[in-house]
């Protein structure tokens, strides 16, 4: 990792607070409940966000130092062979002892800590980028708190709101698609190193890599043209899709996205009802401007390939990127509908925020790529197989957690987070 100038103690502040934000609307047993098995509890978010200061941060720095509970080792670790054993990930859910007020009653003791600890050792760069790479994890747990609330909340046949504030759209068609021409050519991608700015150890080291010329679409694929794909039979049609996303779709019996609905004056499922869409704020009508999220790779391919397209690569996407301003529609604050918003004004559009876009490109090392030592080395590089590059943040990143250089990754099945798809073409 690459770090900013130390974390001030109102930032850590703000994000860890903001972490206990998204969990107040729920309630005890909403905080509790694990929807699937690539989904936390609410409750778990908080305490691994907790635990990972807790472990990284003091254990490390913190003279005599005392866990807040010994079983919180190996209850609230996830990934980190090196620090021990973990708690199933599948049962996180039957985790209902601590309660979540002692899971909250954790992270006020550990946060008084840290805070003491950071103005007690404030020329100590290696704990100061140590917090900084916690508060960066946070944020990507926010994302994730946002996306495992709202699958767990699309399993109730209620369809119950997590808050009132609906996606704002005019009814109306999404701006028309132009495509942008690059001429490609030897580019370098990845994060400067020398910038002082902070990057994740993926994203580095900076290298040239050769681009094919290409065309990106100006704005993302909209909910009205995938809802067209669907109509055309494309999840019935095997000519669009890779042969192991077909026998996937086949197996699950897919037939269109996960939080789609056919709903009509009747609440029926037939074919001639109305498509809704499964929001944050409850099931509402499918608006046809707002970009279709929630697309696995299989499908965020198909799609492209029904269109006479195909995914950008990486490289392609962070060229395009880097020229365009760090704005969005993102997680801030407590009025952030946490759904995309529609295309506005020329050039390219929604870039940053609203949808990670699909990329086809496989999460791999960049060349040179090397692991941090010790555990905390296991946060990026381990994962860099049957994987692929999604970019650009979503409805549900808190802003200015994302850059062009950013480089999230999920399996080609997974479906719950704000993943959607810009189009690309040869030219």
């Amino acid at each position: 990792m690459t770090t900013n100038p130390p974390p001030r103690p109102a930032d850590y502040a703000a994000v860890r607070q903001r972490s206990v934000e998204l969990v107040a609307p729920l309630s005890p047993e909403d905080a509790c409940a694990q929807s699937m098995p690539d989904a936390s509890p609410a409750k778990w978010h908080l305490a691994h966000t907790t635990w990972f200061f807790e472990t990284f941060v003091l254990e490390l720095h913190e003279l005599a130092f005392a866990p807040f509970h010994p079983a919180f080792r190996v209850l609230f670790n996830s990934y980190y062979n090196g620090v021990g054993a973990k708690h199933p990930r599948p049962q996180r859910g039957l985790l209902t002892r601590p309660s979540l007020a002692e899971v909250l009653a954790y992270r006020a003791q550990v946060d008084e800590r840290v805070q003491a600890l950071l103005a007690r050792q404030a020329d100590n760069a290696r704990l100061q980028a140590l917090v900084e790479l916690g508060l960066h994890h946070e944020q990507q747990h926010q994302e994730l708190l946002v996306t495992d609330i709202k699958h767990l909340l699309s399993c109730n046949p209620l369809f119950p709101a997590y808050h009132a504030l609906h996606p704002t759209t005019d009814g109306g068609l999404a701006q028309p698609l132009i495509w942008h021409r690059s001429d490609g050519g030897v580019v370098e991608i990845g994060h400067h190193a020398g910038s002082g700015t902070f990057a994740f150890d993926n994203e580095l080291p900076r290298h040239r890599v050769y681009v094919q010329p290409h065309a990106l679409a100006s704005r993302l694929v909209s909910n009205g043209e995938y809802a067209a794909f669907i109509e055309d039979g494309g999840y019935r049609n095997p000519v669009h899709w890779l042969a192991e996303g077909w026998d996937w779709r086949t197996a699950q019996g897919l037939t269109q996205p996960i939080y789609w609905h056919r709903a009509g004056l009747g609440g029926g499922d037939d074919e001639g009802d109305a498509w809704h869409e499964f929001t944050l704020a409850g099931l509402v009508p499918l608006a046809s401007a707002l970009p279709a999220v929630h697309l696995s790779y299989y499908e965020a391919d198909a799609y492209a390939r029904w269109a006479g397209a195909r995914l950008p690569t990486e490289a392609e996407w962070e060229c395009a990127a880097a020229r365009q301003p760090l704005q969005g529609h993102f997680a801030d604050g407590p009025d952030a509908p946490l759904h995309p918003g529609a295309a506005e004004g020329p050039g390219m559009a929604q870039v940053f925020g609203d949808a990670w876009q699909w990329t086809q490109s496989s999460y791999a090392p960049y060349p040179g790529f090397r692991t941090a030592e010790g555990a905390v080395g296991e946060y990026n590089g381990k994962f860099m197989v049957n994987q692929y590059v999604l970019r650009g943040g979503s409805c549900a990143t808190p802003a200015g957690h994302v850059r062009a250089t950013y480089r999230n990754f999920f399996p080609a099945t997974a479906r719950w987070q704000f993943a959607g798809v810009r189009l690309a073409r040869d030219v």
